[in-house]
This record gives structure tokens, sequence and C-alpha cells, in this order.
């Protein structure tokens, strides 16, 4: 099996100024990280990281594996700038386009490795990513739930929209997006 994590490099070095998403970013990079160094614990072929940039000079290019995963919002193609990718023994390519999800499949890789292993190899993580990995329902429709605030706290729909709500660059489909699924598909 093959992994490749696609990352925001703005999100993962606090550019956005949205310390959740920071958190969540670098935690899905040590998670990454720390498959990789064990890879061969678990008989894993191949694990990527690659951070994304948005600029003219990252058309966001796979590192590895040939896939994108992609949103239609306000009639655009989105890509996430964040995923991760998985591409089985049989060709078959998991997409996971939500950072909770990625940080379940990264954190369940971790864990199986610890046992197989024989040792605690788990990352330290932020109390947002624990807070996920400890959510049973993290992941179902919501890409960085937030704890219940509590009596007397603001109503989330009522604050200003500063809450990480999507993760990804809107626009058109990068070109080599675009060369990649021309080549596979003609």
């Amino acid at each position: 099996m093959r992994i490749e994590l696609r990352f925001c490099k703005h999100c993962f070095e606090g550019e956005h100024e949205n310390a959740h998403k920071t958190a969540v970013t670098r935690d899905l990079v040590a998670c990454a990280r720390t498959v990789k160094q064990y890879k061969d614990v678990i008989d894993l072929d191949d694990v990527h990281l690659r951070s994304i940039r948005e600029d003219e000079e990252d058309d966001g290019r796979p590192a590895a594996i040939p896939a994108v995963a992609a949103t239609i919002q306000n009639e655009q193609v989105t890509v996430s700038d964040t995923q991760l990718v998985t591409m089985g023994e049989n060709g078959y390519m998991l997409v996971y386009p939500n950072p909770a999800d990625a940080l379940k499949v990264l954190a369940g890789n971790v864990d199986e490795i610890s046992k197989v292993a024989g040792e605690d190899i788990v990352p330290e993580l932020s109390p947002e990513s624990a807070e996920i990995l400890a959510d049973k329902s993290a992941g179902e429709n919501d890409e960085y739930p937030t704890p219940d605030a509590g009596e007397g706290a603001p109503d989330p729909d009522e604050m200003p929209d500063t809450a990480p709500d999507k993760m990804g660059a809107s626009g058109p489909l990068p070109d080599a997006v675009s060369d990649i699924v021309d080549d596979k598909y003609k």
C-alpha cells in the first residue's frame, strides 16, 4: 500500500491565522512522518508528504499517487489542498479530503505500528486533534468538529466566519490535475 498526504503549507506554518486548522495540519504531518519512519513495520510500500502552496509556482500536482479529490462550490471546481490518498496493491485508491478523516486514518496506522512494534510511537497531538480522534462522529459533514462551548456561549451561526469551515483552494482545476485526468481517461 502507498500513502500520500498533501497538506497546505500555509496552514502548517500558521499563516492563515487559524489556530485550530494549524494544530490539526501539524498533527496530520506528525502522524504521516511517523508512519513514513516506521512504514516497514506494517508493510507499506511508500509514504509521501507533499506541501501545497497557494501560488503560481505550485500547481498542486500529486507527488506519487495520481488522484485528487474535488468538489463543486459556487459553481467552481474546488480542490482540497489538504487530503490523504491511499492506494492498495490492487490499484484501488481511497481519497480522504476531510482532515478529520485523514487524521483518523493516519492515527490508525500509527496505532497499528505501535501494536506490531510493541512500543508507543504516537506523536504528541494537540488538544484539537485529540478531540477529533475521541469524537466518534468526527468527519461526518464537518471537517473540523468544534467542541460544544457550553451554556451561555455565543451561537456559532451568529459569529463572524473565522472558524474553519472548508479547507480548500477555489478556482478552476489546476492544469496539472487536468493533464492527469485527460491522460488517464483518453
